[in-house]
């Protein structure tokens, strides 16, 4: 690895090898801290991961009048002093989600049942990623909302009473999930969420682990009007999704073999994971306990010789931050890698599938998309450069991509890869001097 001002370059450097851990869950982090804002009485977050996300988000928390210890060391423990479920307090000045688009989401559905007006907004990335798809359930719920063009941060929010609905997104996102439930906690009557295909479930798990009247029925998740949360302690696994990296990167290097511990391995995290066994890829993972509801363990990878394989749509929420590296793993496998139901990767921090093509052909790879569907054919990458377009799943990519290239991979804006992965080249250069 060689750096420059914004520029990283990745070159082959040798197998890697060694057990390491990876920054805590963002998903889990971000959750806790809002869930917590609204829980009656203290909640200790242990081992939070401190990148971009959580830290607007707990920005945003501390904003509404939510004391949050260690917050500003952020140290690897810190207590969230709930207010209760309608204590949130207009600050006066719009909220900043940063390029959270989990945090600008899932608190709008708390704003809004709330006393007073909010205003939620973001970076120029944020403001360009389609927030219709919370605003018309929230506003079917009586929520009084405006939003640029209706589609657009910033988010207006004058909060007040709010009724349930029922309600089935038209595309599978845990976060549009997350916001209904969050608003159904402070609406009369029964709120459900029917999912058209299954996606991440860590808002359900925390809500009934915090005492949330929350049932889940089939494809359909309900929760009634709550009088108050409580919930003690959370322990943040690590991130499985920034783990995925590190895996794929083992996949491909000759001779690894990596041990990543103390990862959470909730099942509805597991796609990229099964996917990737599909592809031949030697990939074990053990839950050694739950917390909160939330399993973890250990994964452990070997270098593997990969074929082609099919993701089709009904699993690709549950590997949708990972389809990157099913693509890049598909230009090392033999056959075609074809993966269904990406359309909504064009509403990531950036057209993330647009991207993804671009990149992958750009180092000499053989990648198409066509309407909901990505195509990657067997052609190893050569390498090259690339531009992270100022989305973290991009500027890791290119960091994986780079190990297994013969010429490397040099990527411009690799800082946006601590949105997920703060400490990125020091865990790699951990594995690979081992």
């Amino acid at each position: 690895m060689s750096a420059g001002v914004e520029t990283v370059t990745f070159r082959p450097s040798g197998p890697l090898r060694g057990r390491l851990r990876v920054p805590g869950d963002k998903s889990i982090t971000q959750r806790a801290l809002l869930i917590g804002a609204v829980c009656d009485g203290p909640l200790e977050i242990v081992e939070p991961v401190w990148a971009g996300d959580p830290l607007a988000t707990a920005g945003m928390v501390s904003a509404l009048g939510v004391a949050v210890d260690g917050l500003a060391r952020r140290e690897r423990r810190v207590v969230v002093h709930g207010v209760g479920l309608r204590g949130l307090h207009a600050p006066g000045r719009p909220l900043d989600a940063g390029n959270s688009g989990t945090g600008m989401r899932l608190l709008a559905g708390l704003l809004a049942g709330q006393r007073g007006r909010f205003v939620i907004d973001g970076d120029r990335y944020l403001r360009a990623r389609p927030m219709g798809r919370i605003v018309v359930p929230l506003r079917a719920m009586g929520a009084r909302l405006d939003a640029r063009d209706d589609q657009f941060a910033p988010l207006a929010i004058e909060g007040g009473a709010l009724r349930a609905i029922r309600y089935e997104p038209p595309v599978a996102s845990a976060q549009v999930k997350s916001c209904l439930l969050l608003a159904g906690l402070l609406a009369d009557g029964e709120t459900v969420v029917v999912e058209p295909a299954g996606s991440r479930d860590h808002t359900e798990r925390m809500l009934a682990a915090a005492g949330a009247p929350l049932a889940c029925r089939g494809s359909e998740i309900a929760v009634r009007g709550a009088e108050r949360l409580r919930l003690d302690r959370i322990v943040v696994p690590g991130d499985l999704s920034s783990a995925a990296f590190l895996v794929a990167a083992a996949l491909l290097v000759p001779g690894s073999r990596l041990v990543i511990a103390n990862v959470g391995l909730n099942p509805t995290r597991l796609g990229f994971c099964q996917a990737v066994r599909r592809m031949g890829g030697r990939l074990e993972w053990t839950v050694t306990r739950t917390d909160g509801g939330e399993p973890r363990g250990d994964l452990e990878v070997w270098a593997s010789a990969l074929h082609g394989t099919t993701v089709p749509a009904r699993e690709t929420p549950s590997l949708i931050d990972e389809v990157t590296l099913i693509a890049l793993l598909g230009c090392f496998a033999e056959g075609e890698t074809v993966v269904e139901g990406v359309a909504d990767l064009r509403a990531k921090e950036t057209d993330r599938l647009a991207a993804i093509v671009d990149i992958l052909t750009g180092l000499g790879g053989k990648a198409e998309a066509g309407g909901d569907v990505l195509r990657v054919c067997s052609a190893p990458l050569r390498g090259g450069a690339l531009s992270s377009r100022g989305d973290h799943r991009l500027a890791l990519l290119g960091a994986v991509a780079g190990l297994a290239c013969p010429a490397g991979v040099s990527v411009s804006g690799f800082g946006a890869a601590a949105v997920s992965f703060p400490g990125f080249t020091d865990s790699l250069a951990e594995v690979l001097s081992s």
